[in-house]
């Protein structure tokens, strides 16, 4: 369980192919040091669980499953990306964002990344099968950073970001067009479920 909080950016090294599935290897920097092998880790809003790692290095291994490179973006990644880091909530600890399960429902385009005075409006399309899934004000995943959407279409969502958000995540490195993974809130999920159950 995550909160969409970012705790860092990491840089990716390698996507390395590996038949059915591919081993992803990322520079987390300091959080390597804290790491131990089969923890969870969100990038870019995907659970992944480590597999290796090396705190000399600042490095931590993935394996990812032909199913997850299917459904989210991590196969976009090449040397250099960026990706959103953040570690399994720890009890106890304050508890800001929202319930991130780390389980990407698809992935979403980027209409609009424009600039307006000090912040930024993000506009993505939500899938046909995911519409009705996000309301005024909601909670919404994207990349793995918990976002409030501000306008919300039948076919799109806007979120507003501030310059803080801009800066510590890896937004700052997107345009028009790419892909994010999108997680949408829990609760719109079960609700969904149990109307189609009364039907």
């Amino acid at each position: 369980m995550f909160t969409g909080l970012v705790e860092s950016t990491g840089s990716v090294i390698s996507l390395e192919p590996r038949g059915d599935s591919a081993r992803l290897t990322v520079n987390v920097g300091a959080m390597a040091a804290e790491l131990v092998d089969g923890e969870s880790v969100a990038v870019n809003g995907c659970c992944l669980t480590v597999t290796a790692k090396d705190a000399a290095a600042q490095t931590a291994c993935f394996d990812l499953l032909m199913q997850t490179l299917k459904v989210t973006s991590l196969g976009d990644l090449k040397a250099g990306s960026l990706v959103n880091l953040e570690r399994a909530m720890a009890m106890g600890a304050r508890f800001g964002g929202h319930f991130v399960q780390g389980h990407v429902d698809a992935t979403v385009k980027i209409l609009d990344w424009s600039e307006h005075g000090q912040d930024h409006r993000l506009e993505v399309e939500i899938p046909v099968e995911q519409r009705g899934l996000i309301i005024p004000k909601g909670s919404i995943c994207l990349d793995g950073i918990s976002l409030t959407a501000a306008e919300v279409t039948e076919s799109t969502v806007v979120c507003w970001i501030i310059p803080h958000t801009f800066q510590v995540t890896n937004l700052h490195t997107k345009k028009p067009g790419d892909r994010l993974n999108v997680e949408f809130d829990m609760l719109g999920k079960y609700v969904r479920e149990l109307m189609r159950a009364m039907k």
